[in-house]
């Protein structure tokens, strides 16, 4: 009897490719990490603002800057809005990955500093960003905390991460004390200063006990932030030593980034670096705040040298479709 035939391979079907390729739907895979970037854009059209009152110079070029990044911001948050609306699950996907936490937080913490921007003009609408701001960002902080609780061990890190999801509340009392909303920021100041000075400890043990890797070590700058926010809200408020105290903080954090500038910059140029933009702006405001405008001058030179260099990287990265892919951004 003549064995029966052995069972033929058949190779597994794909289907056809399709021609010309199919493309991509408008901001299907919008990268969360254009937004750090546009923070610090924020941040340094603010700063800008201060110094021409400071310095008693033309206020036009600041309120040029802030409101063609007010646009940038706007028309990238509906960018965001309109892939979350093909796919809502895309917003838990893009809290899984670090550029997507810290991307999805400067996204509501710029709405935050629109209401600052937008205080000369328009206070009833900057009062009922401030409030959006604050609501959406309370959102989040739930959404990263259930996150937090449902994941393995070794994804619970506390990153400086934390304090754009965390801290990152302070911001709205730029706004707040001008609204006359005192009460407000006061809740704000003093309701983020345990939780930052918790997020730093954590942090500084966690530096001494092992070094982070060379692509993470740009966010190491983003210490610098809750520092240079608590010292604008304290000055605002009148709480002048405090905001000294924070002040001088500030400055011992940037002069350690400075000294560790080539530690913190050996991977070269990666998205995260949207980390250094927005925690030197607001350290300059925060000096012309605190009535320091000669230090705020310089410290608004860096800042002017370095947010749009980052800047301008990041969304060119954006634009060529290259930021979604290199931060891992979810797709619709």
């Amino acid at each position: 009897m003549a064995n029966p035939e052995p069972p033929r391979f058949r190779p597994k079907q794909f289907p056809a490719p399709e021609f010309p390729p199919a493309r991509t739907r408008l901001f299907a895979r919008m990268p969360p990490a254009v937004f750090p970037p546009i923070l610090g854009l924020l941040g340094l059209g603010l700063a800008l603002r201060r110094a021409s009152e400071a310095l008693e110079l033309p206020g036009g070029p600041a309120e040029a800057v802030l409101g063609a990044v007010s646009l940038l911001w706007l028309f990238a948050t509906l960018g965001f809005l309109v892939k979350v609306a093909r796919r809502p699950g895309v917003v838990m996907e893009d809290l899984r990955v670090l550029p997507g936490r810290a991307g999805v937080a400067s996204m509501l913490l710029g709405l935050l500093l629109v209401a600052a921007a937008l205080l000369p003009y328009a206070p009833g609408l900057a009062k009922a960003a401030l409030f959006a701001g604050l609501g959406l960002h309370g959102g989040l902080a739930l959404l990263v905390i259930g996150q937090f609780i449902k994941s393995p061990p070794e994804a619970r890190e506390v990153t400086p991460v934390w304090h754009l999801n965390f801290v990152g509340f302070i911001i709205g009392g730029i706004a707040a004390v001008p609204l006359g909303l005192t009460g407000l920021a006061q809740a704000l100041l003093w309701g983020t200063i345990p939780l930052a000075v918790l997020i730093w400890g954590i942090s500084l043990a966690q530096l001494i006990r092992r070094i982070p890797p060379p692509p993470l070590r740009p966010l190491l700058a983003i210490h610098l932030a809750p520092a240079s926010l608590f010292a604008t809200v304290a000055a605002l408020l009148g709480q002048t030593q405090l905001a000294l105290i924070f002040a001088a903080l500030g400055a011992v954090m940037l002069l350690a980034l400075l000294g560790a500038a080539r530690w913190l910059t050996v991977a070269g140029f990666t998205p995260l670096w949207g980390a250094f933009t927005f925690p030197i702006a607001a350290y300059a405001s925060s000096l012309f705040v605190l009535d320091l405008p000669s230090t705020g001058l310089v410290i608004l030179m860096m800042a002017l040298a370095l947010v749009p260099f980052v800047a301008f990287r990041v969304l060119k990265a954006w634009a060529s479709g290259a930021l979604a892919a290199k931060t891992n951004a979810a797709q619709a």
